[in-house]
């Protein structure tokens, strides 16, 4: 036990030691924080300076004020004699909350344009691959982004570079203004805030790391349990332990309201530390007032003011203990998004130059393509070779993660391949990406619908288009007499994804959009994927009907509606497992026209069309 507790202590010391060196060193590899500190140097000095003196207001305010009672205590023979003290304590009032107004919309206004470009990075950065992003990170990594980290971020500056900075000008400033009168004074007073400045925000770092660490992984750990928790409720039940399942998260709750418990505890003993320096700091400065500065009433007057200055020094200073123990959290939410940054600049290639077809498309080829995400995964293709004519209809079948979508984001461009080239008329695609939206239409498992009229969300196939345009794609797919009863027709709002539309009709408008288009190629991802079978055999049948004369390629589980495809591909293990026309399949292939028969039944008694041999 003793050697394990070593052990145990000794990685824990090493994982802090790590942590703190990434401090020191996160900021040589940081796209997101310091670059937008460099760029908008003029502002921070402006907020700085609006901020520091903002507490020179508050200072003044308060010897000023001192020195006005003092003096006035005495009853001066003249109301000149304190003219100056009475225009000084007004100054400082309006100055204070005036010069903090304009420090905080300074600071607020920085800070919003500097996020709103934090966030257009991001939207960069996910682009550049979105589809490797698809694939390696969670939908709620993604969100977290873009609602947790990016505000961390935001907060960094707010909470912690903009106080931190202005305490220790203010430090700076005290620090010279005390040394005009007294150097051994100003001496004493920069070692004591020293303590406030330094040695206590250490401290302070070093204890939240600690606590942050363990209860972010009491956290993990405890959605963890919850998620099996939850999963095995019904043995729970079954088992009669309701209670236990209540007590076990209850106990994890009660273990992390402990940590929170501590840190705020931690917090308020800080805080009652550094007001009892600034206690002791007002206590030296009254008695060496009392020593060095009682030979006239001037003199007794200035020092007793001097004293009272140094009080709004305390909602100066103390912020920055508080500020520097909220980095770990900053630290994490900044190597979430650099990390993020390098493994998608470390996927990028030079783009190749662009050129455009001079006809219309004829083939397109997949030549001895493989494909993997990265060096460590494995092949999702491997040495993947087809050849496709124009005008053909092409189902992609297989299981699941067999690379059936990998093949279509190849094909657009939104992956390259490991090795290998995709062309289309003999030209990589890579070199087409200018004219990409113009040679293919997308569709697919849950086609994206906007916020907006129906004839806006038809018109992002065209948007040139006109209105007749729009009524004869809405034909095509047979939408035109649902969207004319609607009252307000083809400009009628859909709401946001298209919520007040049933699952066929929202594809339905999808594929308007693909029909206005026209573009020579169209790629389907599953787009009849939770629909019922009446409406998915409607929909493919008129997606066929729409798509006459273009290429198809189809990715699909299902073998119903094979038919109307010219060639299957069936997927397995990188490689094509099967190929061949369905009919062709059906006949010669025992494990296909038996994977057909479970799939899709007698289909011929439900008076719909089948592939059998007498076809």
């Amino acid at each position: 036990m003793p050697t394990t507790s070593r052990t145990e202590g000794g990685q824990a010391a090493s994982t802090r030691a790590g942590r703190r060196t990434n401090y020191l060193n996160i900021w040589h590899r940081d796209h997101w924080f310091w670059p937008y500190l460099r760029q908008n140097r003029g502002r921070l000095a402006l907020i700085f300076l609006l901020g520091t003196i903002t507490f020179v207001c508050a200072a003044g305010l308060m010897f000023t004020s001192g020195f006005l009672i003092s003096r006035s205590a005495r009853h001066p023979y003249n109301i000149f004699a304190v003219y100056v003290p009475v225009v000084l304590t007004r100054a400082f009032g309006i100055g204070r909350p005036t010069f903090k107004y304009l420090e905080r919309i300074k600071s607020h206004d920085w800070v919003l344009r500097v996020v709103s470009k934090l966030r257009v990075q991001l939207y960069r950065t996910l682009s550049k691959d979105a589809a490797f992003l698809n694939e390696h990170e969670r939908t709620g990594t993604v969100l977290s982004m873009l609602s947790d980290d990016l505000d961390h971020l935001e907060n960094f500056y707010l909470r912690t570079i903009f106080p931190t900075v202005v305490a220790y000008l203010m430090w700076l400033v005290v620090t010279i203004a005390v040394g005009v009168f007294s150097w051994i004074t100003s001496l004493l007073l920069f070692l004591l805030f020293a303590l406030i400045l330094i040695l206590v925000p250490l401290v302070s770092l070093a204890y939240s790391d600690s606590r942050y660490a363990e209860e972010k992984s009491m956290q993990q750990d405890q959605y963890t349990r919850v998620a099996e928790n939850y999963m095995g409720l019904g043995d729970w039940v079954i088992t009669h332990r309701q209670d236990r399942f209540v007590d076990t998260a209850a106990d994890d709750f009660r273990g992390i309201a402990r940590e929170r418990h501590d840190q705020k505890r931690f917090e308020r003993w800080r805080n009652l530390c550094i007001q009892m320096i600034f206690a002791l700091m007002v206590v030296a400065l009254i008695i060496g007032g009392d020593i060095l500065m009682t030979g006239s009433t001037s003199v007794a007057d200035f020092a007793a003011a001097v004293v009272l200055s140094v009080f709004p020094l305390v909602d100066c200073f103390i912020v920055v203990s508080q500020a520097v123990a909220e980095v770990p959290l900053y630290t994490d939410s900044l190597n979430h998004l650099n990390d993020l940054t390098n493994r998608v600049e470390s996927r990028q290639r030079p783009r190749m130059d662009q050129t455009r077809l001079d006809g219309p498309v004829r083939t397109i080829d997949f030549d001895h393509v493989s494909f993997s995400y990265g060096p460590d995964d494995p092949l999702l293709l491997d040495d993947f070779s087809l050849h496709i004519e124009a005008g053909q209809k092409v189902a992609l079948l297989g299981p699941s993660g067999e690379g059936k979508t990998t093949v279509l984001q190849l094909l657009l461009g939104d992956l390259r391949p490991s090795k290998g080239r995709i062309l289309v008329n003999g030209t990589p695609v890579d070199a087409l990406q200018d004219q990409r939206p113009e040679l293919f239409g997308y569709l697919n498992q849950q086609a994206f619908l906007f916020n907006t009229t129906i004839a806006s969300n038809v018109r992002l196939g065209a948007p040139e288009a006109t209105d007749d345009q729009v009524r004869q794609a809405l034909k095509a797919v047979q939408l035109d007499q649902y969207v004319e009863s609607l009252p307000e027709g083809i400009d009628t709002p859909v709401d946001e994804a298209g919520n007040r539309l049933s699952g066929g009709q929202r594809q339905r408008l999808a594929l308007a959009r693909i029909v206005l288009k026209r573009t020579p190629i169209v790629l389907l991802d599953e787009p009849t994927i939770g629909l019922d079978p009446i409406t998915e055999r409607r929909l493919m049948e008129m997606i066929f009907r729409v798509s006459q004369g273009r290429t198809l390629f189809w990715v699909t589980h299902h073998l119903q509606g094979l038919e109307d495809a010219d060639q299957v591909i069936f997927m397995e293990d990188g490689h094509i497992a099967m190929q061949g026309s369905p009919v062709e399949l059906y006949r010669t292939n025992p494990r296909f026209s038996e994977l057909y028969r479970m799939d899709v039944g007698d289909l011929d008694k439900g008076g719909s069309r089948a592939i059998y041999p007498e076809k």
